[in-house]
């Protein structure tokens, strides 16, 4: 084997002896999520131990982290509004599709974990090794996007949250200039080590849980409305309103950085990758570990819908007003003279008219955890992100700063100049700009896990997933294309406005088709390039199509491949 050979295949498999003081960060001072490794406990090594003879809590206990860090994306202040306006506009009719979000998240999440741990690298990395130059350039700015959308909903949320706590006192620009600080100090809390880190964002989940939790027990929705919301797939008497949000469901709850991250902080365990046995028992381990915190992560997704499907569906504005005014609540002109749209301002303060005051403080608390905690999840999927396509390896508090500025400057601009409803109102259309940045998450994650010569023959993906995985895709597309309708049809019937946005509409196309037809010639529709050889676009030939090695049944290795990064 060729010495660029042997050292891809280090990078990719590693070593048992390998230290973290020895990688190429740690060498150059750039400091990642990997500079520390956990290791996995011996013992418990059954063959059968993934189908339950030999179940180890020692074990899952050390996989633990990775999926609670990824759950917090679902957790995020535009998943809390998003569900707070399903419950307002709804009721409990909507449930069954947040359940439905929530386990196809799993599968997705499924995905992205096994393609770190069986590749040893992590998708963005992938992306960047597999697809040509421009193609790798536009995924990496769509995602870039992504994350910046999602870094500015967490300002929302948390300057929000904080104009709540302090009755208004601390007016939206300051609480927005308020999460500079406090995101470079979750940096600090890093130094303490990887566990206590995880252990910090563990805290977080608990915070909403419990206030959440809290809300949904002062409220007591009806458990038989409840339990039919999510077991009966249905919204009778729905109208276009419910119909927008049940498909903006979809974008608030998956998240396309979040497929990314993932796919990266699985490589934070020290995993035998020469052994197929180990392999196998780690995407077990990832899978229910991510099965647990997206459980979390539902119940308290279900809280809010649940509370506001309770307290505020059917009731008008002015009602609430007038219990605003009875009980004294400092912020109850937001419902003089408004509309019946909810926003977590407006829910923070309804809960506070009309189940006492501390309930509006304890859902500022729950949504400045949301805030809190989704911050540096958005930090780490931005520098993996980076490092991955344009191999570019920052220092955490250089990615912070560029991001947070992206994002604070616009959201600064609206709470000086505009007010709270510009603000909410953006949180609504970066919901939307998640679910159209989607499909450049999904179809990369899919082709990758569904190739051989990326995963080997023994963990690629079956017909099952692919087939789960690509109707998910097509689902999504179908949904931003609606989504394009509402808003296309909404603008005004000019020229100069329409001529742009179409040009985009069919870009965005384009690039969703090439991305398919990239996917399809991967899983050997090689026909597709139409006699053209494949380096022609950047697609390897055939000789070297194999960039891993398979196992066989006790953990050996019976190939090597020859490897071209292109």
């Amino acid at each position: 084997m060729s010495s660029s050979a042997t050292k891809l295949d280090e990078e990719q498999h590693g070593s048992a002896s390998q230290t973290d003081s020895n990688s190429p960060a740690a060498a150059n001072g750039v400091e990642t999520y990997f500079d520390e490794k956990i290791p996995i406990p011996e013992g418990d090594t059954d063959p059968n131990a993934c189908f339950g003879t030999g179940f180890s809590f020692r074990k899952l206990w050390a996989f633990t982290g990775p999926g609670f860090l990824m759950s917090i994306a679902y957790l995020d202040p535009g998943n809390v509004e998003s569900d707070l306006q399903s419950g307002s506009l709804a009721g409990f009719k909507l449930l069954w599709l947040l359940l439905l979000a929530h386990i196809l998240g799993l599968l997705m999440q499924r995905l992205a974990a096994r393609l770190g741990v069986v590749s040893g690298q992590h998708l963005a990395e992938v992306c960047s090794k597999l697809y040509p130059r421009v193609p790798r350039f536009i995924l990496w700015l769509m995602i870039e996007i992504a994350i910046i959308g999602s870094d500015m909903q967490e300002v929302i949320g948390t300057a929000i949250a904080l104009n709540l706590i302090s009755n208004g006192v601390m007016p939206l620009w300051a609480g927005v200039l308020v999460t500079i600080v406090d995101t470079f100090t979750f940096l600090l809390i890093e130094e303490c080590g990887l566990r206590k880190l995880e252990a910090f964002f563990g805290a977080l989940i608990t915070v909403m849980a419990v206030t959440f939790g809290y809300e949904y027990v002062t409220v007591k929705p009806d458990q038989g409305q409840v339990l039919k919301g999510m077991f009966v797939p249905w919204c009778s008497g729905c109208g276009s309103e419910q119909l927008e949000q049940a498909v903006g469901i979809i974008g608030a709850v998956i998240m396309p950085h979040n497929i990314y991250l993932h796919s990266a902080l699985v490589r934070s365990r020290s995993v035998n990758r020469r052994s197929k046995r180990a392999v196998r028992e780690a995407n077990f381990y990832f899978f229910f570990e991510a099965g647990i915190a997206l459980f979390v992560s539902f119940l308290i997704n279900m809280f809010v819908v649940s509370v506001f499907a309770e307290g505020y569906f059917g009731k008008d504005p002015q009602t609430v007003y007038n219990a605003c005014v009875a009980a004294g609540n400092p912020h109850a002109d937001v419902f003089k003279n408004s509309s019946s749209d909810m926003d977590i301002f407006r829910g923070g303060v309804f809960l506070g008219c009309e189940f006492g005051i501390a309930c509006m403080y304890i859902w500022a608390l729950g949504i400045l955890a949301a805030g809190q905690s989704s911050t540096m999840t958005g930090t780490y999927a931005g520098q993996f992100v980076m490092e991955g396509f344009l191999d570019l390896k920052w220092k955490k508090y250089q990615r912070v700063l560029l991001t947070r500025t992206i994002a604070i400057l616009p959201t600064v601009f609206l709470a000086v100049f505009a007010g709270r409803d510009q603000l909410t109102s953006l949180n609504d259309l970066l919901n939307v700009l998640m679910s159209l940045q989607l499909p450049f998450a999904l179809i990369p994650v899919l082709t990758f896990t569904a190739s051989k010569r990326v995963m080997g023959k023994s963990f690629v993906n079956g017909p099952a997933n692919s087939i789960v995985t690509a109707a998910l895709a097509v689902a999504v597309i179908g949904i931003n294309l609606y989504f394009v309708q509402l808003s296309v049809s909404a603008l005004p019937k000019l020229w100069y406005i329409y001529l742009p946005v179409s040009v985009a509409i069919i870009l965005y196309l384009l690039f969703i088709l090439f991305l398919v037809w990239w996917c399809l010639i991967e899983l050997g529709f090689t026909v597709l390039l139409f006699g053209l050889p494949g380096d022609r676009f950047g697609f390897p030939s055939e000789d070297t199509r194999h960039l891993f090695a398979d196992y066989d049944e006790d953990g050996g290795r019976v190939a090597e491949a020859a490897v071209n990064d292109g």
